[in-house]
């Protein structure tokens, strides 16, 4: 099962080092400025402080989950290359300011989940580091995939002695089929569920070849806490790893990538709608509730970038991500309309003054959010598709629950558009005007009428009530 928070949640994505610096003290001696242009290496001060000092601007914002890229020891910026599973990175705080963390977001009414990356460790690992003094002696050589000795870990090129994420010689992968290290591994998701986080973004599941892991893990997560919700980096459509013995979820990369080709002009309104409703199909039933819808993260461009700095298309894209069926999750910084390129220019500092910053997005994204909350059709209604003359340019659909029914029409062409909807699977009987809710149009409606004739300006969107 779901859990019930999830199917109204709207999650935002932070980058702790990238967020905000509320705690100079854990800065490193050669942190570099805020402002300063992203690099793969450079630290730049932010801190979980900085997110507790900030938790008012996302309850303004309407948010009420958060997903954390790794906290955990490590030496990289990114935290992917874990040292330490049960140690916050000293730069990010210490066990006392998670707990604080915790404690104010749960009584704020904010879930927030974890990034376990149990693929593979740093080489700093305290098991892979034994193996590098020990070789052929150290009790930890099978916790690893070693298939020469002496290791070779540190000179150039790709990984030979020993399986590494990639090839990647700073990431060797663990062995997860060897019950020592997934024992340990057990602890770890355990350990941080106790201690109050709301669930786990699993980093590359599909790469860990036993999927009874994933089954054990399961039920040791959901043993210590039902609700916990348990979300998989997966890119492609996978209807298996959406199930009782795998995730609640996982991140609907297929869903960002027909927005993007639909509002660039890649693909035209019909194919959108059709690539939506497959996967409506494929994740049947409650499954959908718990995809997690993005546009962006910490692993590709900037959604302002893709769609050529047009924030106009970008208000579209989250008119659409925002009242699809799914969890919603806002990248940080993308609704103050942050560019950015691939690694690591997607993971530049939140600009926070206000000055550079975009409050006609931000103000766009924060009323969607409002109307999510305040009508919950808008999280759980079926998705119907709603036909309309124009397959290239238009994309229309429905939220229908009980006596509730919004429709969401996206103009994501440049010209000025008229076409019919069609509406006869509504049921409009009662109503003689629907209105905007991102505006001030109303459309007068005959219910005799199953065909609404309509006009919308360029890159427009209306959320119809």
């Amino acid at each position: 099962m779901i859990p019930e928070w999830v199917k109204d949640a709207v999650f935002y994505q932070i980058f702790p080092d990238r967020f905000y610096n509320g705690d100079y003290s854990n800065d490193p001696e050669n942190v570099k400025s805020w402002n300063a242009e992203p690099t793969i290496r450079g630290f730049q001060g932010g801190d979980l402080a900085g997110i507790i000092k900030k938790i008012d601007y996302l309850l303004d914002l309407g948010i009420n989950a958060i997903y954390l890229n790794p906290i955990f020891l490590s030496s990289s910026t990114h935290r992917y290359d874990t040292i330490d599973y049960f140690q916050i990175d000293k730069k990010l705080g210490d066990q006392k300011t998670f707990h604080q963390l915790i404690d104010i977001a749960h009584k704020n009414g904010l879930k927030i989940i974890l990034d376990g990356v149990f693929n593979h460790t740093a080489r700093g690992f305290f098991a892979f580091n034994d193996i590098l003094e020990n070789g052929e002696e150290s009790p930890y050589r099978n916790w690893y995939h070693i298939s020469h000795f002496p290791v070779d870990a540190y000179s150039a090129g790709k990984a030979k002695d020993y399986v590494a994420w990639w090839g990647y010689k700073s990431l060797p992968k663990l062995n997860t089929s060897h019950k020592p290290v997934r024992d340990y591994l057990m602890s770890v998701a355990r350990y941080w569920i106790e201690l109050g986080a709301d669930g786990w973004r699993l980093d590359v599941p599909n790469e860990i070849e036993d999927d009874s892991f994933w089954n054990q893990f399961r039920y040791e997560v959901k043993r210590i806490n039902p609700n916990a919700y348990l979300v998989g980096e997966i890119w492609e459509p996978a209807a298996k790893w959406v199930d009782e013995n795998h995730f609640d979820g996982i991140m609907n990369y297929p869903l960002r990538e027909y927005l993007i080709k639909f509002l660039t002009g890649k693909h035209i309104a019909e194919t959108t709608n059709s690539k939506i409703l497959d996967l409506m199909k494929l994740y049947s039933g409650d499954k959908i509730s718990g995809m997690f819808n993005l546009l962006g993260s910490h692993d590709t461009e900037r959604i302002l970038t893709l769609l050529n700095n047009d924030s106009q298309l970008v208000k579209l894209a989250y008119l659409i991500l925002l009242t699809v069926p799914g969890a919603p999750v806002i990248y940080y910084g993308d609704e103050v309309g942050i560019s950015g390129g691939k690694d690591p220019d997607c993971r530049k500092t939140f600009p926070w003054d206000s000055q550079t910053q975009n409050m006609e997005l931000f103000q766009w994204i924060k009323k969607i959010i409002h109307y999510r909350k305040v009508f919950t059709t808008l999280c759980s209604g079926k998705y119907y598709q709603i036909p309309n003359s124009n397959k290239n340019d238009i994309f229309s659909y429905a939220r229908v629950n009980n006596d509730q029914q919004f429709i969401v029409v996206i103009n994501r062409s440049s010209r000025f558009a008229s076409f019919d909807l069609d509406i006869s699977e509504l049921n409009f009987s009662n109503r003689m005007v629907i209105n905007n809710l991102l505006g001030e149009e109303s459309f007068s409606i005959d219910p005799k009428q199953s065909i609404l004739n309509f006009s919308m300006p360029s890159k427009t969107g209306y959320l119809l009530f």
